[in-house]
Order: structure tokens, then C-alpha cells, then sequence
């Protein structure tokens, strides 16, 4: 993924996507480059048109990508809630057998 963001970058600010700015990229954000890979890349998106791609793609609106951030956070917690009552059951039970 790494690879295809710095494609994305590189594109987004007018720059082209070529082999040594996405390896500029890259190494500015300290990852290790395989040469294989980046090349790889840079012919996969020679003949696709990036924006167009970004257009049709599902899933990348504001809204969606909160919304999937939330939903987990709002299970844990529910989650962290049940735990939490059984916890309370057992030290009750455990009050029985002594009292």
C-alpha cells in the first residue's frame, strides 16, 4: 500500500509517477524499496487513468470512512459494558459463599 500512496501523492500534487519521484517518496518516508515492486507499479498505472480510477472507486467518501471508524469503537465499548457486568456478577457470587 505503501507504493500505491506515494503513487497517489505524487500525483495528487501534479508531479509525475515515475520510478525514481515514487522512490524519492518512498525513501523520504523511510521505507525500504524494492525495485521490483516499484517498477511493477509504475507500468500498472501507465495505462490507467488516475483520476478517472478515483472517480469510480467505492468507498472513499468522508462520511463512509468515518463511519467505519466509528462502528468499531462504539462495539468495543458496548463489549467493555458486558464484560464489566459479569465481572460485577461473579465478585456478587463470590459475596455469597463468605457471607
Amino acid at each position: 500500500m505503501k507504493y500505491i500512496y506515494a503513487a497517489l501523492l505524487l500525483h495528487s500534487s501534479g508531479k509525475n509517477v515515475d520510478v525514481e519521484n515514487i522512490k524519492r517518496v518512498l525513501k523520504a518516508s523511510k521505507v525500504d524499496i524494492d525495485e521490483a515492486r516499484v517498477k511493477a507499479l509504475v507500468a500498472s498505472l501507465s495505462e490507467v487513468d488516475i483520476d478517472e480510477a478515483i472517480k469510480t472507486s467505492p468507498g472513499f467518501s468522508a462520511t463512509q470512512v468515518v463511519s467505519n471508524i466509528e462502528t468499531p469503537v462504539e462495539e468495543g465499548k458496548k463489549e467493555e459494558k458486558k464484560e464489566e457486568k459479569v465481572e460485577e456478577e461473579a465478585v456478587a457470587g463470590l459475596g455469597a459463599l463468605f457471607g
